[in-house]
């Protein structure tokens, strides 16, 4: 156990060091160049680098110290242990990945793509169970003395003002696109945590439950679980059938109920994330 452990904490800080090189990177080539202030310390140090020509790495470190010591008292060292691995990181490649200008003059592209980049970066790092500080450090900081507020609504203040003062230095067109940075660095970034491997959950209501529960077991070696159930109208006792099966496999689940009973009631939906045999195991 102590061995698995430990080889889940390597890869974790793998996935830190690969996915804070991809932020890094993005906001060097692509943010940066174009002055897309997209919330977070690294807008804050694209801010001040434009106004003193600080460098992002200084500004990026400067701005973490009193945030970590803060919370280090109020967390413990030992909550902070991955965070602050992230932090430096991320900091050190600031420092080391070259400024250039991959997308000259073309703020849509470098939405998309620097979101893209940032979203997997920060992906791989929350998937890590860690941070990269800054602003989400600062909210859980607040959120402590603001407990009637979220940890998200108040990182959305805070992100939100710090693209606003971008607005102010470099107009409001860069902030739009910043806009929409944030939203795609957001949607990529839910996928990087949650899976791309989606699946079905089906709801069979049906007088066969038994046969229609074999066949599933039996063509798909899937499980079925049976749910007691009281039909409203009729007032009688029924089993609802619940299982969870891949995308392609649906098809499957659905010609198995209509052969069986053409009359059935069946609902399907997705299922963001599946943990558990036959599909993605649980992180030990």
């Amino acid at each position: 156990m102590n061995q698995k452990l430990k080889k889940n904490a390597a890869a974790d800080y793998v996935r830190i060091l690969v996915g804070t090189f991809i932020m890094a990177f993005a906001i060097n080539a692509l943010f940066e160049p174009m002055n897309l202030v997209t919330g977070g310390v690294s807008g804050i140090a694209i801010i001040v680098k434009k106004l003193t020509g600080l460098p992002l790495w200084l500004t990026t470190v400067v701005l973490n110290i009193p945030l970590f010591f803060f919370a280090v008292k109020i967390k413990g060292a030992r909550f902070l242990a991955r965070t602050l691995a992230a932090t430096l990181a991320l900091s050190a490649f600031l420092g080391v990945i070259p400024g250039m200008v991959l997308l000259k003059d073309d703020l849509f592209l470098t939405a998309i793509f620097g979101g893209v980049l940032t979203g997997v970066g920060l992906g791989l790092v929350l998937s890590s169970m860690a941070t990269t500080g800054g602003t989400d450090l600062l909210a859980v900081l607040i959120q402590r003395y603001l407990k009637h507020y979220s940890v998200a609504e108040i990182l959305q203040v805070l992100d939100g003002t710090i693209v606003l003062a971008g607005a102010f230095i470099f107009g409001i067109q860069y902030a739009l696109y910043a806009v929409l940075a944030v939203f795609i660095i957001s949607k990529v970034s839910d996928s990087i945590i949650e899976g791309t491997k989606f699946a079905k959950q089906a709801y069979v209501i049906s007088g066969c439950c038994e046969e229609i529960a074999e066949q599933i077991m039996q063509r798909l070696d899937r499980g079925v679980t049976g749910l007691r159930a009281t039909g409203m109208y009729s007032n009688e006792d029924k089993t609802v059938l619940y299982c969870v099966v891949s995308k392609k496999e649906i098809v499957q689940l659905k010609d198995i109920v209509e052969q069986i009973d053409p009359n059935a009631f069946v609902i399907v939906s997705d299922a963001r994330e599946v943990l558990g045999e036959g599909f993605r195991e649980f992180r030990q």
